[in-house]
């Protein structure tokens, strides 16, 4: 084997152009992946947080009792749909408001207590049993106003499916080219060598002997690329995290977690051990007749 590793650490320094070209290939198809995995992980991750907020706010008319408040989510917890409640009164409701709009102090100016109406937040199992609580909701004569953010999660929902179907096709075909780039170059490899490939066989050298260092050339394209890609983008995350945060909001994905992160590395070394050990396999079989 070390004599293996020797030859194939010999074949890649004398066509060093042909070994990057491979090997930026390999990065650009690892790069699509991972960006693809991460953003597939983020939109889930996403996805259940906002599944997992109150999702139907009803509220009150101005003189609601406390007593009325009870009963309506005594009613409400008795339904299987319904996961949790919340009261939120209106100096709750202040708080929140200034809270959200702490930088600009003109919004705050005239604000009260006394204008903001008291609200119930209500969470259900799924997206799905929103519109059903919001029925029930709207019948009580002490709610004036029930929301139902469904479209949020349906929104999200649809862009989740969207980033996996486009993702996963933009990811298969550069596998796929992957794999043919790395068949190519092997090859043609093999053709330049082919005088010394049958000095090798003359010389005793075993099939295995001579096939093994192609097919780790193709293999070791494939992992400098997926460990290239794995850097860059891991350092890019940790560079842009306050961008990103700022942008996804309250949704806790970043900083990404390291376990995440390494596996993401190991499934990148597995599949880039596979596509390389294919394609080198693949122009083995075709172009060395041994």
């Amino acid at each position: 084997m070390n004599r293996a590793i020797e030859f194939t650490r010999r074949n890649i320094r004398r066509t060093p152009f042909q070994a990057l070209a491979a090997s930026m290939v390999m990065f650009l198809t690892f790069l699509a992946l991972q960006i693809f995995v991460i953003m597939a992980a983020g939109s889930q991750e996403a996805l259940r947080y906002f599944e997992s907020k109150p999702q139907v706010i009803a509220f009150f008319k101005e003189g609601t009792t406390n007593q009325d408040v009870s009963l309506i989510e005594t009613a409400l917890h008795q339904e299987t749909r319904v996961t949790s409640t919340q009261f939120v009164s209106k100096e709750a409701a202040l708080e929140i408001y200034r809270e959200r709009n702490k930088n600009d102090p003109a919004l705050l100016e005239l604000v009260t207590a006394n204008i903001l109406p008291a609200s119930l937040e209500i969470s259900t199992q799924t997206p799905q049993d929103l519109q059903p609580i919001a029925e029930i909701l709207k019948r009580e004569p002490v709610i004036s106003e029930v929301i139902v953010p469904q479209d949020v999660v349906q929104t999200l929902t649809s862009f989740t499916k969207v980033i996996r179907v486009t993702g996963g096709t933009i990811v298969g075909f550069l596998m796929v080219f992957a794999t043919l780039v790395i068949l190519m170059i092997i090859g043609f490899k093999i053709r330049l060598k082919r005088n010394e490939i049958e000095i090798m066989r003359l010389l005793g050298a075993s099939p295995n002997f001579i096939r093994t260092p192609f097919i780790l050339e193709g293999i070791f394209y494939g992992v400098t690329g997926a460990i290239l890609t794995w850097a860059i983008t891991y350092a890019g995350l940790w560079y842009f995290q306050p961008f990103l945060q700022g942008y996804i909001g309250e949704v806790k994905f970043l900083p990404v977690n390291p376990l995440f992160m390494m596996a993401l590395l190991g499934g990148s070394l597995i599949l880039a051990c596979f596509v390389g050990g294919i394609g080198s396999f693949a122009a083995v079989r075709r172009y060395l007749k041994i």
